[in-house]
């Protein structure tokens, strides 16, 4: 049987192939230090986890909830915009929940994507920004992660050289992977541009609160006039280490936000209202849990920093998110970003995640994900010490002794 077209459109997933490696090290007792997936291991806050206690077997709450939120969500959604970046958003027509970010964004490519539209996606990106359109049966154009000159200059050449013109142009600052951020003025530039090539925005702000430098990010709606052309994208699984919870939302533009309510509405019924109604605590409750999250991975930045460069490994020192975007040491960086995450398994007992996975530009780098405590990451960095000083006379059979020298 061949494969289904869909499935066709879609290579293998990358991230499988370490993650088989790394299932067989630990078959055979390794001790891995997981700073792969993006899986926070904090607690969710303690009054969000005793709001869903309280909601659980409460009448009507076992029923199929509602498709686009719970009213008082979306309201508590609303007023998150209003309190952190000024933006006014009506939760009836310009807010919908959604079952985490991912979700949003695959089914907002469902919604607006006819075949062959071409999207304008950063490359290296987060998967499902590229390939929740490529499902859809969108083109891909890459355009450059860093918010500079060279972006424009290629989204200008996207403009000129695209048949049919460009679509829609994906964002996402903080970046994952690359942890860039990007200020007001380029976001006015952004807007500026896809209002004269009549772009929608479709930006992912997942890492809105994960900072470090008292610097916030701000969001591309805060531009004026940007609600005529975008939607954003935010979720609960970091701001407050809700990840398995699934839930995110979508705001922005009417019409758009009515498009994906509508595909939605005949996809789901929302998640569990108890879930919905502990979110809507996270949002109007007490913000300190957010501080606390902020200060433990900018600790565990910090070690990670200086464990790694103790072990002579630098690694680019990010001012947000929860991950470095990290070279591949020069003598390895032949081999690719797969098999060197592989090798940091078999060697060091390390999982990273390979950059190919995130775009073909990201194949000299590994994303570090700050997943695990500062004990760990130190074991980390000695065991990395160790691979970096005697590894490289040991490689596995993948490459040969003389090109790894």
């Amino acid at each position: 049987m061949t494969d289904f077209h869909r499935i066709r459109r879609l290579p293998p997933y990358v991230f499988e192939q370490v993650n088989r490696v790394k299932a067989a090290a630990r078959n055979a007792g390794s001790d891995i230090v997981d700073l792969g997936m993006g899986n926070p291991d904090l607690d969710a806050p303690a009054h969000v986890v005793e709001k869903l206690k309280d909601t659980i077997g409460k009448p009507h709450t076992d029923r199929y909830s509602a498709s686009k939120g719970i009213p008082g969500l979306r309201r508590a959604q609303a007023a998150y915009y209003a309190r952190r970046f000024g933006v006014s958003l009506n939760p009836d027509t310009q807010v919908v929940a959604t079952l985490g970010s991912k979700e949003g964004f695959a089914n907002m490519a469902q919604a607006i994507t006819a075949p062959g539209d071409v999207i304008l996606v950063p490359n290296p990106s987060y998967p499902i920004h590229a390939f929740g359109f490529l499902m859809a049966g969108a083109a891909i154009r890459s355009v450059p992660c860093e918010p500079g000159p060279e972006f424009f200059h290629a989204l200008e050449r996207a403009v000129v050289h695209s048949i049919p013109s460009p679509l829609a142009l994906v964002l996402c600052y903080p970046s994952n992977p690359t942890a860039q951020v990007a200020d007001l003025d380029f976001y006015r530039d952004v807007v500026a541009f896809a209002k004269k090539h009549d772009l929608i925005i479709l930006s992912d702000l997942a890492y809105s609160e994960v900072y470090f430098d008292d610097n916030p990010p701000p969001s591309v709606l805060q531009v004026p006039g940007a609600m005529d052309v975008t939607v954003e994208f935010t979720s609960m699984s970091k701001t407050f280490s809700m990840a398995g919870w699934r839930m995110g939302f979508a705001v922005g533009n009417e019409r758009l936000i009515a498009a994906l309510a509508r595909v939605k509405s005949y996809l789901d019924y929302g998640a569990y209202t108890p879930i919905q109604v502990a979110a809507a605590a996270a949002l109007n409750g007490p913000q300190d849990c957010i501080a606390e999250m902020r200060s433990v991975y900018k600790r565990r930045r910090d070690v990670l920093v200086d464990s790694f460069a103790k072990a002579g490994w630098d690694i680019p020192v990010p001012t947000a998110s929860m991950f470095a975007w990290v070279p591949i040491p020069e003598k390895f960086r032949h081999m690719g970003s797969v098999e060197f995450a592989k090798l940091l398994i078999e060697k060091a007992d390390v999982a990273v995640a390979p950059g190919v996975g995130f775009g073909e530009h990201g194949d000299e780098y590994v994303r570090i994900a700050l997943v695990e405590n500062e004990q760990r990451i130190r074991q980390a960095g000695r065991n990395v010490r160790r691979f970096l000083e005697t590894g490289a006379e040991t490689l596995h059979n993948v490459v040969p002794l003389a090109a790894a020298r």
